[in-house]
């Protein structure tokens, strides 16, 4: 019926209301060593909320990459170059950013 397809243009700027109503953007997500291994590549393009928590962003990654979820206690996670532990932290995303999967680097 006509009333149950209700899109507009507008919505999609907004954000949906099971989102938050948070816009998305396309972030550069870089994978080494064991998480390039998981993810089977070394760097995409995912679309995620542009306001996220830190945990929120890797768990956006693991629904893309399951296997990821077996190193989620060893890993170094970067945004924009920067170290940020997975956790509450809020992050302000923008077009573009990096985002890098460090695994730890085993060696003697």
């Amino acid at each position: 019926s006509p009333g149950r397809r209700r899109r507009r243009g507008s919505s999609a700027e907004g954000g949906s209301p099971r989102d938050g109503g948070s816009m998305r953007c396309q972030v550069s997500v870089l994978y080494f060593a064991r998480s390039a291994e998981l993810a089977g590549l070394r760097c995409e393009t995912l679309s995620v909320p542009r306001q996220i928590t830190s945990l929120q962003l890797w768990e956006e990654i693991v629904k893309v990459h399951p296997r990821l979820a077996d190193i989620r206690d060893q890993v170094v996670f970067a945004v924009r170059q920067e170290y940020v532990l997975l956790g509450e932290q809020l992050l302000v995303l923008q077009p573009g950013d990096e985002v890098a999967i460090i695994p730890p680097i085993s060696g003697g």
